[in-house]
């Protein structure tokens, strides 16, 4: 048994242990996206705070995501062409730009909703090519064998920071204000620049680039022809479509969850996300144990995820809703991380970036709808009817996922022979 649980655990850190330009790369995402979450929870207690309005942080996701609603494909066609290492310190360099300028507003007293707005809008247009780009560059710093492992490792910082991130930004903001939290986002994004800078580029793996000249607009209709060609891609971009629009919108729900169902302050909000991340957390780590992505695994985990939001809806109890929210964090890692994995594993590497744009575009730039939607249904019948009407998207899309990807499947394996 010992032994087995050692496997798993070797397992877990394949890619951290064997390549240097990664452990260079996790190390500073995991600085720069707690950063990252602070400045998150920081921007949505801001609003909540100076309107009282839930419909108010949905607008705020409006601005945040609206951008890749808008603009979203192209940054794939992007991704494909360029070298990705500059254009990711070109694009985290601009995020602590605007990171710095919402700190100097905020602490020097000018800050307003409108200009919160601004430049969350402003950081959103710059993610429409930061996105695919850091996506798929994952596979250069690790190579395809131990892309699914990288994958869910990815995962794993980016909730582990969820964690970090929110904690200390509800007990700063309790004590000090939102404007130190924007602060210490703007530092965070030097770990990240410092590790890009740092990299053996030599020992990145090679991948083809898009070298067909056709312009942006083309290119990225190539890659909706491919996606949609193709029956195991198509089949969890439109799951995840229902799935991100509807079901997740966390960023939203949470603040008014801990303000005006729990009837409670940063602290709390701080505590609850940060669970939520500690669930997360805990999921990627086992899909990164896996080291492969699994459809079957893809599946439970988006049915857990699902079922765990309607079990959440009618909680009134800070503890209860917790623990909720340690469950559903621990599902919606493992299907997200195993959905990232099955989508790139199943493109070449000429249409990574423009499959992994349109990824995004339905992760991101849904998100601007499900954003006024959940804050909606918050006004209209509190975040119980907005969690439930969640999960139970969650639970239709899974049944349509698990038909669908067991007929594409289907089709495409292998014919069995008979034997002689």
């Amino acid at each position: 048994m010992s032994l087995g649980i050692g496997s798993a655990t070797a397992r877990t850190f394949t890619s951290l242990r064997r390549h240097y330009n990664y452990r260079l790369y996790f190390f500073g995402q995991v600085v720069s996206i707690s950063g990252t979450w602070m400045q998150s929870v920081a921007q949505a207690w801001f609003v909540v705070q100076h309107t009282h309005s839930p419909l108010a942080v949905g607008i705020l996701a409006v601005c945040q995501f609206g951008p890749y609603a808008l603009l979203g494909l192209f940054g794939g066609a992007v991704a494909d062409r360029l070298d990705q290492r500059k254009v990711l310190l070109g694009t985290q360099a601009a995020f602590m730009i605007t990171a710095t300028l919402l700190a100097v507003l905020t602490l020097t007293g000018h800050a307003t909703v409108w200009e919160v707005y601004v430049i969350a809008a402003i950081t959103g247009t710059i993610t429409v090519v930061d996105n695919p780009v850091r996506q798929a560059f994952t596979i250069q710093m690790v190579g395809r064998d131990e892309l699914p492992n990288a994958v869910a490792l990815n995962s794993s910082l980016f909730n582990a920071s969820r964690i970090v991130g929110p904690a200390i930004a509800g007990a700063l903001i309790a004590v000090a204000g939102v404007g130190i939290c924007f602060l210490i986002n703007a530092l965070s994004f030097l770990a990240v620049l410092a590790a890009l800078w740092m990299m053996r580029v030599h020992e990145l793996f090679p991948t083809r680039r898009d070298l067909n000249p056709q312009n942006l607009f083309r290119g990225s209709i190539e890659g909706l022809r491919f996606s949609w060609r193709s029956p195991v891609i198509r089949s969890v971009l439109v799951m995840m479509l229902f799935i991100a629009t509807i079901s997740i919108n966390f960023n939203v729900l949470l603040p008014v969850l801990a303000s005006r169902t729990l009837h409670s302050g940063p602290q709390v909000f701080g505590i609850l996300s940060a669970l939520f991340g500690f669930g997360a957390l805990i999921g990627a780590l086992f899909s990164a144990s896996l080291g492969r992505a699994s459809r079957h695994v893809m599946l439970s985990g988006a049915a857990l995820f699902s079922l765990s939001e309607i079990v959440l809806a009618p909680l009134h109890v800070t503890w209860a809703a917790g623990i909720a929210l340690v469950i559903t964090g621990i599902a919606f890692t493992i299907y997200a991380s195993q959905t990232n994995a099955t989508l790139q594993l199943a493109v070449t590497d000429q249409l990574r970036g423009r499959v992994l744009g349109i990824y995004g575009y339905v992760f991101f730039g849904t998100a601007p709808l499900g954003g006024l939607l959940a804050g909606w249904l918050a006004q209209s019948g509190g975040t119980e009817l907005a969690f439930l009407v969640a999960g139970l998207t969650g639970v239709a899309a899974t049944i349509y996922g698990w038909a669908d990807t067991g007929r594409a499947a289907r089709r495409t394996a292998p014919p069995i022979t008979q034997p002689a």
